[in-house]
């Protein structure tokens, strides 16, 4: 049986960690970071930026109007279709800053941003690709037997911090809670476009190697799965971001599944 692999995609937050580890198709990434963007692109996956499967662009995720001006750049590049579409991008910081808790009136800022960035921006970014999504005849039922093609679908990356947290990640842990409304409200109202909406939400995934400073230094992942890791997880280790891009793979592929919340936490949820 073959399936019919997605050939173009939207990532926003790709600049590093997880977002630098989804491949294989012809992807345009979102950033806000623009030396983590020119390194990624142009040194850690040259030979797909040179082959002209890659590109990329900066963008701020708090403001509409850019989100809109940049999907259209990029659906210029991906020949006018986006099949997949993986909502990375985020402030990944779960706590407040520098030891603040929400008593201190100075976390609204904080606060406001996590919104406008963890939600509103996943919001935003799939309103402007639906246009670029949807499948024309949607609305006629499916009455044969392929499954080759899985069809379009938007990817949520959430967080464990939505059923889970520790003290003082409010701001997080509401927007990422906020996010799973967001894709079954989403997978509902998308029907018609048949296009399909499911939520990853990672535990502790170590990313510090997938970035500018850790190709520099030559980090590996295992020095930095620790013996906390090792105890807080049934699997006895931390997540690798390859941990994230396998379960985002099977959801692109997975043409019965949507509305649904994935956690890829290594168990530790599941963990006294």
């Amino acid at each position: 049986m073959t399936r019919k692999v997605a050939k173009t995609a939207i990532i926003s937050g790709g600049a590093r960690g997880i977002g630098r580890c989804l491949r294989g198709y012809k992807v345009f990434i979102f950033d806000i970071d623009e030396a983590e963007l020119e390194h990624t692109t142009k040194v850690h996956l040259k030979k797909y930026f040179d082959a002209q499967k890659l590109n990329y662009a900066i963008c701020n995720l708090r403001d509409p109007d850019e989100i809109r001006q940049k999907v259209d750049e990029a659906a210029k590049f991906l020949n006018g279709k986006i099949d997949v579409l993986v909502n990375n991008g985020g402030i990944a910081s779960p706590k407040w800053r520098d030891g603040k808790t929400m008593e201190n009136g100075e976390t609204m800022a904080e606060w406001q941003a996590y919104v406008e960035t963890n939600l509103t921006g996943p919001f935003a970014v799939s309103q402007a690709c639906i246009p670029y999504m949807k499948v024309e005849g949607a609305e006629r039922s499916i009455d044969h037997d392929s499954d080759s093609d899985a069809g379009p679908c938007i990817i949520h990356i959430g967080s464990f911090r939505a059923h889970q947290s520790d003290p003082n990640q409010e701001g997080y842990a509401s927007t990422k809670a906020g996010m799973l409304g967001l894709m079954h409200s989403m997978a509902i109202s998308l029907q018609p476009q048949s296009i399909r909406v499911n939520l990853l939400a990672p535990g502790r995934i170590k990313v510090a190697h997938e970035s500018r400073e850790g190709d520099e230094k030559g980090t590996s992942w295992a020095s930095l799965n620790g013996a906390n890791d090792v105890e807080d997880h049934p699997t006895n280790r931390a997540g690798r971001p390859k941990d994230i891009a396998d379960a985002v793979e099977y959801l692109v592929n997975a043409g019965f599944v949507t509305g649904q919340e994935i956690i890829v936490d290594g168990g530790a949820t599941k963990k006294k």
